[in-house]
């Protein structure tokens, strides 16, 4: 956040860190850095299940890595994304300004994210229904107690079941897909804004700190899209998106600089960073909530099964959660 006072030690060190060729060679750095840490990150959970696919603990191991996913895109939104974009929008270059002193713009457009990701949601669920409600033109009557289908008797349960399945997984290609898109805005303000500054003394230290970052994020996608069941070369195509996400922002901001000279403190780079943020954040904060959180814990078979089974992954669960948004909030000591 830029200052709006001009001491003469801030200005001092302002100067002194301001050095546009040092500046140019660490963000390549940070590129191939990030890069690197980001395929680490979003491969392993899908690489594991890939492993670990067909075996006894399988969708136990998945169900505790998505939990720990959700964890880390909580924090994501909450401690790291919130934050920031509110701090963008407050800047004193931007708060002095009609209509930005006026009004909480950082929160308006979180709620309109969090509204937008319901409004996908609901939409994809409703089409998902009809698609799957069709039956091939055969009509539901009940027959003692049980919703039958007219034409095969014997093997309806077992097409309703089936049916069931392929929802679920449709529900969590959409989570997948839609927690990417916030991920992806997310992304993309870090490498924009990371690739306009001129300040080696703020870029040396991100790079490890969003290197980090970028692990991490990458686990909650990665436990994501591995549940998710996706063909191949969507994964690839996921993955890839996540991974060259940021890089790209680095290049694209160094562009900014160099053909507007506008740098990360520029008041119209500020307020553009504010809404992003505020946006991307309300889609993660719904996304974990209530696409993740609330879907597993309170509508997932194997953690609402009464019993000790139940109950012990219930707690591992929680504990995966916990350590999830634990290690991402403190990432917020350095980025």
């Amino acid at each position: 956040m830029a200052s709006c006072v001009t001491g003469t030690e801030a200005a001092i060190r302002a100067t002194a860190c301001r050095d546009g060729d040092e500046a140019s060679h660490l963000k390549i750095v940070a590129v191939f850095a990030i890069f690197l840490t980001s395929v680490f990150g979003v491969w392993g959970p899908v690489l594991l299940a890939k492993y670990f696919h067909g075996k006894p603990l399988y969708d136990k191991a998945i169900l505790v890595i998505k939990c720990f996913a959700a964890g880390v895109i909580l924090s994501t939104s909450l401690v790291h994304v919130l934050p920031e974009a509110f701090e963008s929008l407050a800047d004193c270059q931007v708060s002095s300004r009609q209509p930005w002193k006026d009004f909480p713009f950082a929160g308006l457009v979180t709620m309109i994210g969090a509204i937008t990701a319901l409004l996908v949601d609901l939409t994809a669920s409703e089409h998902m229904g009809h698609g799957g409600g069709g039956g091939g033109g055969m009509e539901y009557m009940a027959v003692g107690g049980l919703e039958m289908k007219e034409g095969k008797f014997g093997a309806d349960l077992e097409i309703q079941e089936n049916s069931e399945e392929e929802i679920v997984k449709m529900k969590q290609r959409l989570v997948s897909q839609v927690l990417e898109i916030g991920i992806i805005f997310h992304s993309v303000i870090i490498g924009v804004t990371l690739g306009m500054s001129q300040n080696k003394c703020t870029i040396r230290p991100l790079i490890a700190a969003l290197s980090f970052h970028q692990i991490f994020e990458g686990l909650g996608l990665g436990g994501c899209i591995a549940q998710a069941g996706f063909k191949a070369g969507t994964v690839v195509y996921m993955c890839l998106m996540f991974a060259v996400t940021t890089p790209l922002g680095i290049v694209l901001g160094m562009v900014i600089f160099a053909a507007t000279g506008y740098d990360d403190q520029n008041p119209n780079a500020l307020i553009m960073e504010g809404l992003l943020g505020s946006f991307s954040s309300g889609i993660l904060i719904y996304m974990a909530l209530v696409d993740l959180i609330a879907l597993d814990f309170f509508h997932n078979k194997m953690l609402t099964t009464a019993g000790e089974s139940g109950s012990w992954l219930k707690k591992l669960c929680f504990v995966a959660l916990v350590l999830g948004s634990a290690s991402m909030s403190l990432l917020a000591l350095w980025a």
